[in-house]
């Protein structure tokens, strides 16, 4: 990963460690309540919406090659239950830990005597730089990991009638008369003669009151 360039002190998402210092074994304790940055989450299904407040509890630690950060965030997630479709929230609480390396120092913390030269090496680490490491990307991951892909609004949630669509949860008991395909075709020619034989009884007792008044 390239190196952070121009970090912005004032984004809450940056740390500083110029006081933690470089001297291992050092330790700092930090809280910070951030607010959260755009698409923080899984995106079109749950996540943190932007700025909402996200609850940052963080253990800082020098060591050899670089600061080694330990942390919670707690934030509440919202999204919609992947059954029934009905909006719901989630209290997020998701622990990470991450090694933020000095960019020149090699991995046991010796001063390098030239850039390395193989450039894959460094593709999946994190630098500080300046004194300073930004935590979002570090948070991005936490909070995907901590979040589930299906989340559902209780975990006995029945989901929609597939014929009205109706919640089932609000309903229950609620069900519809199965027919069968391969009858209705009959049924319907039932009820057709059934029409047939009433409208014929009908016309044989009309004939009959005639006769009866002549």
């Amino acid at each position: 990963m390239a190196l952070n360039a121009r970090l912005d002190h004032r984004n809450p998402l940056v740390f500083d460690t110029h006081e933690l210092g470089r001297r291992p074994g050092a330790l700092q304790r930090l809280t910070r309540a951030v607010d959260a940055p755009k698409d923080l989450g899984i995106q079109g299904v749950i996540g943190v919406p932007e700025g909402a407040p996200v609850e940052l509890e963080l253990r800082l630690e020098s060591v050899m090659e670089g600061v080694l950060v330990t942390g919670t965030a707690r934030a509440v997630a919202e999204g919609e239950c992947v059954r029934c479709l009905e909006p719901l929230q989630l209290e997020l609480e998701a622990d990470f830990q991450e090694m933020f390396s000095y960019p020149d120092a090699d991995d046991r913390g010796r001063p390098k005597a030239e850039p390395a030269d193989d450039a894959e090496e460094d593709e999946d680490r994190l630098f500080i730089e300046d004194g300073l490491f930004d935590l979002e990307p570090v948070l991005r991951d936490a909070v995907v990991l901590a979040l589930p892909m299906q989340p559902v609004c209780q975990e006995d949630c029945e989901g929609l009638c597939s014929e009205c669509g109706v919640r089932l949860s609000d309903e229950p008991g609620h069900h519809h008369d199965a027919v069968d395909i391969r009858w209705a075709a009959l049924q319907g020619l039932a009820g057709s003669l059934e029409d047939g034989e009433k409208d014929e009884i009908s016309g044989a007792e009309s004939g009959v009151d005639e006769k009866q008044e002549k």
